[in-house]
C-alpha cells in the first residue's frame, strides 16, 4: 500500500508539473521587465531558471515583509538552530539589526515598498528597507496602511518602465465625490438615490468641493519612485505624475530618511540622483529577505556601454566594494546562519579590488567559497569579454562555487554583436563556451538573447537559431529589443517591426524549450543535492534548487525540511523543471 500511495503521489506531481508546463508556455524564461535569472518581477514576485510554481508551490517568506517578498503567506520558520529552537524568520533576515534598531521599527511611521526587476533591485529593496526599518520606520504589507509609499522601479525594457507608471496611475488621487457615486453605482443603487451628482454634471462649486477633497486625500501621503527609472526619467517623473513628491536613485538610498524628513518638514518635491559614489554599498542594515540565500552587490554600475542599454546611465560607471568589507559581511552572514550566497553586478566578473589586497574576481569567489559555513556561492551577471580560464579554475577547484553561470550573449550573429557594441565577435564567445565545456565539472551554461534588433537580418536571426544548437544552453531569457532612452541604437536605422520580432521570438523559444526538454530527459535517474527552499500545499511534496540552478520538485514524507539540504533522484523532467523523490540528506 505504501509503495502504492507513492507511485500516486510522483503521478500527481509529474501531471500537475506537465499542466504547469503548458501553461508556461515556451521552454524559454520569460522575465517580465528585467534581466538575469533568478530573480523577482513586479511586485516581489519570485522568478528563476526554472520557475518552481510547477505544482503551485509556496514561496519562502515571512510575515511583515509583503512588498518585497515573494509571496504574502508569512511564517515559514528559518532551520533550526544549535539548540533546536526555530528562531522567527525576520530575525534570519536582519542580523546585524540590534534588538534597539528592531523596538523603533515597532513604532515609527509606515512604508509600503514594491521592487519591480532583477536580482540587483531585490538587494537594493533589501537595503531601503533595513535604512528605513533601523530609523524607526514600520513596513506594512499594502499602500493604504502606508504614509510613504516607494516603489523601486527597473528600465531595462519599455514595458518595465511603463508598468512604474501604471502603477503610480493607480495612486492618482481620486474625488471623493466620484469615488462614493462609482461604488454606489456599483451597489446597484439607482442614481436618483444617490446624494452627490453624476461625474461631469457638476457646477463649478461643486467642482471647487471635488479639488478641496482632493488635496485633503493627498494630505500625508509620501509617494516615491526609487531605482533605475528615477535615475533614467528624473524630475520630468514629477510632470508625468504631479503626485509623486520623492525620486531617488540607488546610489543616494541611505540619504532617504534625510530626503523624507524634509517632505515632511514641507517641501514638496525632492531628489537624490548620483550615481558615482561608493554609497551604494555602504548600508547600515540590510533586511534580508530570505532566510537560506543572501544577496551581496560586489560591483554596481557598468562601463561596456553596449548600443542598447541604458543601464551605464541609470546606475553610473563600474565601481567595485573592498574584497576586505565584502568578505565580513559574507563571515557575518554564515554566522546568522545563511548557507548560500550570491554575489551581483551588471558586470559581475569585472569586479576590480579597490583595496590594497586587489583581489581578482576568480580569487574573491575562492575565498567567499572557503568562508566556514557558506555551502554554496552563486554569482550573476557575467560579461564574456572578462570571462577566462581563471573562472573555470575556480569552479573546478572549489564545489562550493555553484556550476551554473550566465554568460549573456545577446545574439549569434557578430555583425549585430558589432552594431550591439559588445566587444566580442561570435567565435570569441564560442572560446569562453569551450573553456567550461572542458571542464572536469560539468558546468549549467545560460543566457540572454535579444532578437529583432535593428538591422537584424533573417541570416543574422538564423546564426542566432544555430547557436542554441551548438552551446546547447540548460536555459535561455529571450526579448524582443526594445528601444531604450540616452541609448545609440535609438538612431540605428531599419528598425525590425513589431510583429516580425514577436515572429523570431516564438521560434527561438521552440527551438530552446525542445533542447531543455532533451537536456533535461538526459538526467533521469541521476541524484541531485537539492537546497529545500519551497513546500507544496500538498502533503509531502517539496521545491528547491540544484547547484546547476536546476528547480526540482520532489516528494518526501519528512518534514522541516525547509533550509536543509537533501540528495533527490531525478523520475522525469520537463522543459523548465525537474521531477524527483528524495532519497537522503546531506
Amino acid at each position: 500500500m505504501a509503495e502504492e500511495e507513492r507511485d500516486l503521489t510522483q503521478r500527481t506531481l509529474r501531471k500537475r508539473a506537465e499542466i504547469a508546463e503548458k501553461r508556461n508556455g515556451a521552454g524559454v524564461n520569460r522575465i517580465r521587465g528585467s534581466e538575469p535569472p533568478h530573480s523577482k518581477g513586479a511586485c516581489g514576485r519570485v522568478r528563476s531558471m526554472g520557475k518552481s510554481f510547477d505544482i503551485g508551490l509556496e514561496r519562502l517568506v515571512g510575515a511583515g515583509v509583503a512588498g518585497i517578498g515573494a509571496t504574502q503567506d508569512g511564517g515559514v520558520p528559518f532551520a533550526n538552530d544549535a539548540q533546536g529552537k526555530k528562531p522567527p524568520l525576520h530575525d534570519a533576515r536582519r542580523p546585524f539589526a540590534t534588538q534597539g534598531e528592531q523596538d523603533a521599527g515597532a513604532t515609527g511611521s509606515t512604508f509600503y515598498l514594491e521592487t519591480f526587476g532583477c536580482q540587483m533591485n531585490d538587494h537594493d529593496s533589501e537595503k531601503v528597507a533595513g535604512v528605513l526599518l533601523a530609523r524607526g520606520y514600520r513596513q506594512v504589507d499594502g499602500p493604504e496602511a502606508a504614509k510613504v509609499i516607494l516603489y523601486n522601479t527597473c528600465s531595462i525594457r519599455e514595458k518595465a518602465a511603463q508598468k512604474v507608471f501604471s502603477r503610480l496611475g493607480e495612486l492618482r488621487p481620486v474625488e471623493e465625490a466620484e469615488r462614493k457615486w462609482i461604488e454606489e453605482r456599483e451597489l446597484g443603487l439607482k442614481r436618483a438615490d444617490l446624494e452627490i451628482g453624476v461625474p461631469g454634471e457638476e457646477d463649478s462649486e461643486q467642482r471647487a468641493g471635488r479639488v478641496k477633497t482632493r488635496r485633503l486625500q493627498s494630505t500625508g501621503k509620501i509617494i516615491g519612485v526609487l531605482g533605475c527609472v528615477a535615475q533614467q526619467e528624473g524630475e520630468g517623473i514629477f510632470e508625468r505624475a504631479p503626485w509623486v513628491s520623492l525620486v531617488c536613485g540607488s546610489a543616494s538610498y541611505r540619504k532617504l530618511p534625510q530626503l523624507i524628513a524634509e517632505l515632511e518638514a514641507g517641501n514638496r518635491r525632492v531628489t537624490g540622483l548620483d550615481t558615482d559614489t561608493d554609497e551604494t554599498f555602504e548600508t547600515e542594515i540590510t533586511r534580508r529577505d530570505n532566510p537560506f540565500r543572501a544577496y551581496l552587490t560586489i560591483i554596481e554600475g557598468c562601463d561596456k556601454a553596449c548600443s542598447y542599454c541604458v543601464v551605464p546611465f541609470t546606475r553610473g560607471p563600474e565601481r567595485s566594494r573592498a574584497s576586505g568589507s565584502i568578505l565580513e559581511e559574507v563571515r557575518r552572514l554564515a554566522e546568522a546562519g545563511y548557507s548560500e550566497v550570491q554575489l551581483l553586478g551588471q558586470t559581475v566578473n569585472s569586479y576590480a579590488d579597490p583595496s590594497a589586497r586587489k583581489m581578482r574576481f576568480s580569487e574573491l569567489l575562492a575565498t567567499v567559497a572557503d568562508v566556514r559555513g557558506i555551502r554554496r556561492v552563486r554569482f550573476t551577471t557575467s560579461h564574456p569579454r572578462d570571462f577566462g580560464k581563471d573562472i573555470v579554475e575556480a569552479i573546478e577547484a572549489h564545489p562550493t562555487i555553484c556550476d551554473h553561470v550566465h554568460l549573456p550573449v545577446q545574439s549569434g550573429s557578430t555583425a549585430v554583436l558589432r552594431a550591439m557594441a559588445r566587444r566580442y565577435s561570435r567565435e570569441e564567445y564560442l572560446e569562453k563556451i569551450a573553456l567550461m565545456k572542458a571542464a572536469r565539472r560539468p558546468i549549467s551554461i545560460t543566457t540572454d538573447m535579444i532578437v529583432g534588433f535593428p538591422g537584424e537580418t533573417e541570416k543574422d536571426f538564423e546564426e542566432t537559431l544555430s547557436l542554441l544548437d551548438e552551446v546547447q544552453y540548460d536555459s535561455v531569457f529571450a526579448f524582443k529589443y526594445s528601444p531604450r532612452p540616452n541609448t545609440p541604437s535609438l538612431k540605428m536605422a531599419d528598425a525590425i517591426p513589431e510583429e516580425e520580432k514577436g515572429r523570431r521570438l516564438g521560434i527561438l523559444m521552440d527551438r530552446q524549450r525542445e533542447i531543455q526538454r532533451v537536456r533535461n530527459e538526459g538526467t533521469v535517474g541521476e541524484t541531485f543535492e537539492v537546497l529545500v527552499d519551497g513546500k507544496s500545499r500538498r502533503e509531502n511534496q517539496w521545491s528547491g534548487h540544484t547547484s546547476s540552478n536546476r528547480v526540482m520538485n520532489f516528494t518526501s514524507p519528512e518534514q522541516e525540511l525547509l533550509g536543509n539540504y537533501v540528495q533527490v533522484k531525478v523520475v522525469s523532467a520537463m522543459p523548465n523543471s525537474l521531477v524527483g523523490e528524495m532519497v537522503g540528506r546531506t
